[in-house]
């Protein structure tokens, strides 16, 4: 059976499944990153995975995939398939592509950002399906985004397309790790407002779901923390929209996970501050964790289309199921 291997590195964990042509997920699994072991012992633990991958599916499909898609996180040059830097991860100028092609005898392999690769799956099969302008903003520790266009998402002339957690939203605000100060992430990130609501509350151990909780219970001051992270985030979305016209907003990340206590309040931000923009949908991902190595896979099946692959096959077929924590064979 023709397939194709995908793979979605994240800072503690790797998630992997094998893809028919069809779309049908035909194996999922999941392995350590490993990172506490340095940065070498990362990459050899991704060349080991995907070769196992490879091995598993020649044993029960009949042949090694097709063609494999890997996301990883940091920056990425996905032209040369470099992995340039992830702090958390500990690597620099990793040539990871070249790599993992020697380590799957020759199969061709597509690098992709994280959030990028997220965005993709959420655009082409989430909640974006059918959208020919998608912004896709995962609000976690940080935020990022990935642009949308016509099927495809736009890395930018130097890999930082999206970046939109480094809008300068409050200036002379706090500083951010990157050199500005005020940026989006350091007010609307889940982090941010979790850090909010501990001084808020004087709870050191608060986070951003606690905070969502009492603002649903009436709590005046965690009412206060979250407006502030909605109106920050509304500034910044709005800068978006002036510059891009999507035609849909996708949220998605922990902050999220709150739904209307969320998204209620940032519709009507969003609306008040727009004046000759277009109001796009604004609407929750509907992938969770699983974005990354979905779209893994279509960037496997999209070499494979480019190059007239015969495993390539109808990309909205990709199913978008949960991945377990166990290795799952269907």
């Amino acid at each position: 059976m023709r397939h194709v291997i995908a793979l979605d590195v994240g800072g503690t964990g790797m998630k992997a499944a094998l893809v028919g042509a069809d779309g049908e997920l035909l194996h999922r699994a999941r392995r350590a990153t490993g990172r506490e072991r340095g940065p070498q012992a990362v990459v050899d633990g991704i060349l080991d995975f995907a070769a196992e991958l490879r091995a598993h599916g020649e044993r029960e499909f009949g042949e090694p995939a097709a063609a494999a898609g890997v996301a990883v996180p940091g920056i990425v040059d996905e032209a040369t398939g470099t992995a340039v830097y992830a702090a958390n991860l500990g690597w620099r100028d990793v040539p990871l592509r070249a790599l993992l092609t020697e380590r799957l005898h020759g199969a061709p392999v597509a690098l992709g950002h994280d959030v990028r690769t997220g965005g993709l799956a959420e655009g082409r099969i989430g909640a974006g399906r059918g959208a020919d302008r998608f912004l896709f903003v995962p609000l976690g520790t940080g935020i990022a985004g990935a642009i949308g266009i016509d099927g495809r998402v736009e890395a930018g002339a130097h890999g930082f397309a999206g970046e939109i957690g480094h809008i300068v939203v409050r200036p002379s605000g706090a500083p951010c790790p990157c050199g500005q100060s005020g940026c989006l992430e350091r007010y609307a990130s889940a982090a941010a407002v979790s850090e909010a609501w501990a001084a808020a509350s004087g709870d050191p151990a608060a986070d951003a779901a606690d905070c969502a909780k009492a603002v649903e219970s009436g709590d005046r001051r965690a009412r206060e923390v979250w407006q502030g992270a909605v109106d920050a985030l509304a500034d910044g979305l709005v800068t978006a929209l002036t510059l891009l016209d999507p035609r849909i907003v996708i949220i998605g990340g922990g902050l999220a996970e709150a739904g209307e206590t969320l998204f209620t309040p940032l519709r009507d931000a969003v609306r008040r501050r727009v004046t000759f923009q277009t109001l796009p949908s604004l609407v929750p991902a509907a992938l969770g964790d699983t974005a990354g190595c979905l779209g893994a896979g279509l960037l496997a099946r999209d070499l494979l289309t480019a190059t007239g692959g015969a495993a390539a096959g109808p990309v909205p077929g990709l199913t978008p199921s949960p991945l377990p924590n166990e290795e799952e064979t269907t």
